[in-house]
């Protein structure tokens, strides 16, 4: 196998942990650094792994030994951590979306390829068996052709549970931004690119009130849209309909239903990795749950850099995350502005994941 690849960490919160759990304890990997504005949290993350140090972000990006920076900031930091990441001739894998906005995340790309360097992007939720085992389902002909899409998330609000739940307020937030990447991606999976977008978006409540932790009671300022409706125009020809909210206490819809010509299929929430997806195929008695046959099996948070280091064709790449975001952000400028507006950017359709038992996507 030869040496483990090197990489470094910058942003140490909650988050982290779910990465480490794929990343600590893997063969091809040393997590070599840590960064952190918080040099308290950082040390402490650290100190959980074998030969990590803690260091500034400054002397993290200069570091020769390090090959990729896994970027964990928050939205608004994405795009300046991974250009300076880039600067000193390295790899990055970000958590999404790829830039709070298109121009960074362009230049991100753009720098990228200058350097001839790998960008990678969450989300890889979709990399495990439910996504997976549902695109293998469309892909062998099971609902015939795919006509039509919808995915609905629709939650009261993360200040309910988070601490400190501002940025999702902030731009580069809001439930589209926040959560739409992982519908938009395994949407892109399942049907292809977006070639076109039409919206819709509210703002009913100008402020949130923090539900839990040591500022439960504060008040949040809203600046951004909090329930997000739209159209996607696939290039294949197909429709899908999504819903993003902020402002809906509860909802019986499947996160994502596919119908086709000669079936309709349910997929499971694309912010898991594993969940049963069922087919009711015309003429059929009722649903059946189809077994899993596709992707990483048992996988976690961090498959997607392992794909991105280990595979000669990444899936969680730059250029899905750019496509992904730019029809977040024309959908929000759809709604603002009314009518359909088409996207500037386009992405291949990545490759199916083969049913991968955890003995070998660990190794």
């Amino acid at each position: 196998m030869g040496e483990p690849h090197r990489i470094g960490i910058v942003g140490a919160g909650w988050i982290s942990s779910a990465y480490l759990e794929t990343l600590r304890d893997h063969p091809a990997i040393t997590v070599a650094a840590v960064a952190d504005l918080d040099e308290s949290r950082a040390a402490e993350v650290a100190a959980g792994l074998a030969d990590c140090r803690a260091l500034p972000v400054d002397a993290l990006m200069k570091d020769s030994s390090i090959r990729t920076i896994l970027n964990l900031t928050i939205p608004a930091a994405h795009a300046a951590v991974a250009l300076d990441a880039i600067a000193h001739d390295k790899q990055v894998y970000g958590e999404k979306p790829l830039a709070a906005e298109m121009s960074g995340a362009r230049s991100i790309l753009d720098r990228a390829a200058a350097a001839e360097l790998t960008v990678g992007c969450a989300p890889d939720t979709v990399l495990g068996t439910g996504v997976q085992t549902a695109r293998s389902t469309i892909d062998a002909g099971l609902i015939g052709r795919p006509l039509s899409a919808v995915a609905v998330m629709a939650t009261p609000g993360h200040e309910r549970w988070h601490h400190n739940p501002d940025f999702y307020y902030r731009p580069g937030g809001g439930p589209l931004l926040d959560m739409g990447p992982y519908y938009l991606t395994a949407l892109i999976h399942l049907l292809g690119p977006i070639e076109a977008v039409t919206g819709a978006a509210a703002r009913p409540r100008l402020t949130r009130v923090i539900g839990a932790g040591p500022r439960a009671g504060d008040q949040v300022q809203v600046e951004v849209d909090t329930h997000v409706t739209g159209i996607l125009h696939h290039t294949s020809g197909a429709l899908s309909t999504i819903t993003t909210s902020f402002d809906a206490v509860r909802t019986t819809a499947a996160p994502i239903e596919v119908h086709g010509e000669t079936g309709s299929l349910a997929v499971p929430d694309p912010n898991m990795f594993t969940g049963d997806v069922r087919l009711f195929e015309l003429g059929a008695p009722d649903w059946r749950t189809v077994a899993p046959s596709a992707g990483y099996v048992d996988a976690a948070r961090g498959i997607g850099l392992l794909d991105m280091l280990t595979t000669p064709s990444p899936r969680a790449t730059g250029t899905l995350a750019l496509h992904v975001l730019d029809a977040m952000t024309t959908l929000l400028r759809s709604a603002d502005e009314g009518r359909r507006l088409p996207l500037t950017t386009t992405t291949d359709r990545p490759d199916l994941v083969p049913l991968t038992p955890p003995r070998t996507w660990r190794q």
